[in-house]
């Protein structure tokens, strides 16, 4: 990605969107269809009825959340954007994959309100001294870091058109031959949000909740399936692909080979995320674990992400019983990385 992104920002300016489309003419004939009353009962209450709640789709959705972006989130982003426990993403995504707002006009958006600070978006894109440009640093390094993750996904949709077999094999062929496991009863536990550590868990039930999930908390539970417990990526992408508002191809299948190593400019397979320090660092209040893992809610911060590890008063005095009010973890830590960097060792052999 790096040096796509290098030539990519090297003064690029995206051409200005489109103007928008004529109505179209209506068909010549309406097929006919059904209502909703002639629906099975079970379909008018399906499992995403809330998610309503948190998402409006259209463009009018699309151009809120982006008027959020540019107005409250935006100069905080480069500090906020890996914290789940802060609305500190733009929430875009969904947005962009289906169409209701394009890149270009997320891009001149962006470079609209910095040249209404006074500064140029290709300065806030490129030159090492962006951090210090113009007098708005922090709109600054907002802008920077925020195209940078569109970027990414223009790079996904690259690599999706030059590689488009990825979506089901590697993009290293080496990894044909990692020894993946069969466990259903942990992929089930991973689905569920079960696993016993709290923010994988949080970030797998926030997914079945909103049908959305925050990057680092992907980052971290993709990690833990296909690290942790050793379980094929293709899994984990078909999961995300059935649960996400925004399930597009390529950022799907970016991200997972990206998380399992084996894709473009992969995080090496030996750097497995610790769901325990991951979560001290970017959840540090447990203010995203309490949300979505109320059981857990009147642990102290402390323990909030190693529960097990909490002496017995104080999950007592928290209301929790770990294997009853909350499941004990399904695998140790320590124990599954060592076992993913033994079956990385299959992938260097068959280099």
């Amino acid at each position: 990605f790096t040096p796509f992104w290098r030539a990519a920002s090297g003064g690029l300016r995206p051409p200005d969107p489109l103007p928008a489309p004529k109505a179209p003419a209506p068909p010549a004939a309406v097929p006919a269809g059904l209502s909703p009353a002639d629906l099975e009962r079970d379909a008018l209450k399906p499992w995403a009825a809330g998610f309503g709640d948190e998402w409006q789709p259209g463009e009018a959705g699309a151009r809120a959340r982006l008027a959020r972006l540019l107005d409250d989130v935006l100069p905080a982003y480069a500090d906020d954007r890996d914290r789940p426990d802060l609305e500190g993403s733009s929430r875009l995504s969904p947005h962009l994959h289906w169409g209701e707002l394009s890149p270009r006009q997320v891009w001149h958006a962006v470079a609209g309100r910095l040249a209404e600070a006074g500064l140029e978006a290709e300065a806030a894109i490129g030159p090492p001294s962006w951090k210090e440009a113009g007098p708005s640093p922090g709109l600054a390094r907002g802008a920077a870091a925020f195209l940078r993750q569109l970027g990414w996904r223009e790079f996904a949709h690259h690599l999706l058109w030059h590689f488009p077999d990825t979506v089901a094999q590697p993009l290293r062929p080496a990894f044909s031959a990692f020894p993946w496991r069969d466990e259903p009863a942990g992929l089930a536990a991973w689905q569920r949000g079960v696993t016993g550590y709290p923010f994988v868990d949080a970030a797998m039930r926030s997914l079945w909740t909103t049908g959305w999930m925050h990057n680092r908390a992907r980052l971290v539970a993709g990690s833990f399936l296909v690290k942790d417990l050793l379980l094929p990526w293709r899994a984990g992408a078909a999961w995300f692909w059935d649960t996400l508002v925004d399930a597009d191809l390529a950022n799907n299948t970016l991200g997972w080979q990206w998380v399992s190593g084996c894709g473009a400019d992969a995080a090496p397979y030996f750097r497995i995320f610790n769901p325990v320090t991951q979560g001290g660092r970017f959840d540090p209040d447990g203010a995203f674990v309490r949300r979505w893992v109320p059981e857990l809610s009147e642990l102290p911060a402390e323990w909030v992400h190693e529960p097990w590890e909490a002496p017995g008063d104080v999950l007592a005095a928290a209301g929790v019983r770990l294997g009853e009010t909350y499941p004990a973890p399904i695998v140790d830590h320590g124990e599954a990385r060592s076992r993913a960097l033994a079956a990385y060792e299959v992938v260097k052999l068959a280099r």
